[in-house]
């Protein structure tokens, strides 16, 4: 049994749409990062970060946060949805520190200065509106021939499309980005996402282009 500490982000999508995917036996139990309950003794002893999702690996008394390193624990674990061998696998890495340092930090700004503030500071919200459309642009080449973005369906997907997902955030037309918008659009039809997607439960629907 592992425990799931988590909430309706794109970090903690990551980690619910993996577990959903390999069937994982599991206990999600919710962290409400807007009631503050990341901030709690109980949650900083699992993580001094204060950051969901944390799991905790029962069959191995492991706790485990930062949502890479636990897709590619779980990876590890179940032996699927990672490329072991040749330069697959360190494409695989190359793409997971893609989404971890670029995807991942350049979008929360986005959310942060054009969604929750807009008009507050107009000099950051352009320049990372337009770092988030470059970043689109180098994922929408790097998809071009490709179904998924290394090989095949792997955790470099999984992580990479719980961001996109906030596309409607991002103020990004996914129809400007076709292979982005094909890749999208064939991700969230699978059953394990729309499953991962409503971990916990929220009033959030998965957007469609």
């Amino acid at each position: 049994m592992i425990d799931f500490y988590t909430w309706s982000t794109p970090n903690g999508r990551k980690i619910s749409i993996m577990l959903e995917e390999t069937g994982l036996e599991h206990k999600v139990i919710p962290v409400n990062i807007g009631n503050g309950d990341q901030n709690s003794e109980s949650f900083i002893a699992m993580n001094p970060n204060g950051k969901i999702p944390v799991i905790i690996d029962h069959d191995c008394g492991v706790t485990l946060s930062e949502s890479g390193a636990i897709l590619f624990y779980l990876a590890d674990k179940t032996g699927q949805f990672l490329p072991v061998v040749g330069h697959e696998k360190w494409h695989a890495l190359e793409w997971m520190m893609f989404q971890m340092g670029h995807i991942g930090p350049m979008f929360g700004q986005v959310h942060h200065f054009t969604k929750f503030n807009p008009g507050k500071v107009p000099y950051a919200e352009e320049r990372y509106l337009n770092e988030a459309k470059r970043l689109y642009g180098v994922l929408n080449t790097r998809l071009q021939g490709r179904e998924y973005i290394v090989g095949e369906y792997s955790i470099v997907d999984m992580a990479v499309w719980p961001w996109i997902a906030r596309f409607n955030w991002q103020s990004i037309n996914l129809n400007d980005y076709p292979e982005v918008r094909r890749w999208y659009c064939s991700i969230a039809h699978r059953p394990a996402v729309q499953r991962g997607w409503d971990v916990p439960p929220s009033d959030q629907p998965l957007p469609m282009p």
